[in-house]
């Protein structure tokens, strides 16, 4: 007999709190907690008794239940709510039993459950997002005006600072955790009934007999109000079943976060290569047969998180074409790639924070690779000097004959230079020692740097 999925071929998200609240267990408990939260929520209406709430809200513990049970006989009604509500009734006394689902759709309690996952889910990624962001930010002010090459389409361009590339690390952050923030605080939950209309909640009467009236047409909306509310989520304008707004906004949410930390490791796999050696990882992770290797393991399963997360959030875009008052298939198309988008981020977002944590930053490496070109990576600045003595097209000229000799002669472009300003008396009296000097054309590096620390 073979265990269920234990993360095995998942070290991103193994052992993270995104995997945990994502569990089978857990969105069983989700579920039992929106069927508890409706009972309660027709008890605050006066439409069940407030025992059946308590006694709803009590037998609604998932470790009473068999989730594998329950997950083998989904598949008799193709979703899990189903099988999940016969054995929440066969848990209560008989009495309570006909206030068990009573009014709602199988969607409306697994969206809604799904809802509460990724509302639990996210408070710990937008913990290790903070933390990730605090420790860039102690990188960027530390390296405000370490010098080191930048790169364009893999290649030399001109000198920037270590401090700006971290700045702009933050920066991404931010915005993942600004984007995560506002998803999570507007979560809804879901309640429409049979086809979106709330209609047997207008028909249920009062417990109360001397208060009962014919279907009154604002009663639905006060059980949803009340629902929502039970469950700390938002209220939706619309039952949404057919409307998957709120599944497209937490895609992107969790798709651009991923993406944004793929950056961070993007960049950390490359000025880590061992020929590089710009950055390393903290604890770098090792090999099963190579002794030396310290392998950059979080920017890793960072960049592996990366790849995956667009694929998975086109699939839940893909389902906003969804027919009709409640879709087929279409909603069954979001569950899983939604729960591996929740474990993708979350595991994500816990290995940057420990990534950045723990990022060592190696300037002498930086200033070595800043003369691989033998001062070529400055030729933006001396052109633009030249220009004004001499002329932009004939300062062109000067430079690409300086730097072809340069790299012909294996020398420094300063080297060469000398020679040319005898050559052009109207460059005469430039320090070419200074134009250079990497570490003088870094621009508004450090000014930016410290606009984009501004942002809380």
């Amino acid at each position: 007999m073979y265990e269920s999925d234990v993360g095995l071929l998942a070290p991103g998200r193994a052992g993270s709190p995104a995997e945990t609240a994502t569990g089978d267990s857990a969105f069983l408990q989700a579920m039992l907690d929106a069927e508890a939260a409706l009972t309660r929520a027709q008890s605050v209406c006066g439409l069940a008794p407030a025992e059946a709430g308590r006694a709803v809200t009590a037998a609604a513990d998932a470790s009473r239940f068999d989730v594998r049970d329950v997950a083998l006989r989904a598949r008799a009604s193709g979703n899990p709510v189903t099988p999940m509500v016969f054995a929440l009734v066969d848990a209560v006394e008989q009495d309570v039993r006909p206030y068990v689902h009573r009014g709602a759709s199988s969607q409306d309690i697994l969206d809604t459950a799904a809802m509460l996952v990724a509302a639990r889910a996210l408070a710990p990624v937008l913990d290790e997002l903070a933390r990730s962001a605090e420790a860039v930010a102690r990188l960027a002010l530390a390296h405000r005006n370490t010098p080191m090459a930048g790169r364009t389409l893999t290649q030399h361009a001109v000198p920037t600072t270590f401090g700006l590339k971290a700045a702009g690390w933050r920066a991404l952050i931010l915005d993942a955790r600004d984007r995560l923030a506002a998803v999570r605080e507007s979560l809804p939950a879901q309640l429409g009934g049979a086809a979106g209309t709330l209609a047997a909640f207008n028909t249920f009467p009062p417990i109360d007999e001397a208060e009962a009236e014919a279907a009154d047409e604002g009663r639905g909306l006060t059980v949803l109000q009340a629902f929502a509310s039970e469950l700390g989520l938002a209220e939706p304008l619309l039952p949404w079943l057919s409307l998957r707004t709120p599944i497209a906004d937490l895609a992107g949410a969790l798709a651009f976060t991923a993406g944004a930390l793929g950056k961070l490791a993007a960049d950390v796999l490359i000025l880590s290569r061992t020929e590089i050696g710009e950055v390393t990882e903290g604890k770098g992770g090792g090999s099963s047969t190579m002794p030396h290797k310290a392998n950059p393991v979080r920017a890793t399963l960072i960049a592996a998180a990366a790849r995956r997360a667009p694929g998975l959030a086109a699939t839940l875009y893909g389902s906003l074409a969804a027919e009709d008052e409640r879709p087929a298939g279409s909603w069954h198309a979001e569950w899983e790639p939604l729960r591996e988008l929740l474990r993708l981020v979350g595991g994500a977002a816990r290995d940057a924070a420990e990534l950045t944590d723990g990022l060592r930053v190696v300037p002498y490496a930086m200033r070595e690779n800043l003369q691989l070109t033998d001062g070529l990576i400055v030729s933006e600045r001396l052109a633009a000097v030249f220009a004004e003595r001499i002329g932009r097209t004939r300062a062109k000229e000067v430079l690409v004959s300086a730097a072809a000799r340069a790299r012909a002669e294996t020398t420094d472009l300063a080297d060469v230079l000398g020679d040319v300003l005898d050559e052009e008396p109207e460059l005469a009296g430039l320090d070419l020692s200074d134009l250079t000097e990497p570490a003088r054309y870094t621009g508004c590096a450090g000014a930016l740097t410290d606009r984009a620390l501004d942002r809380g």
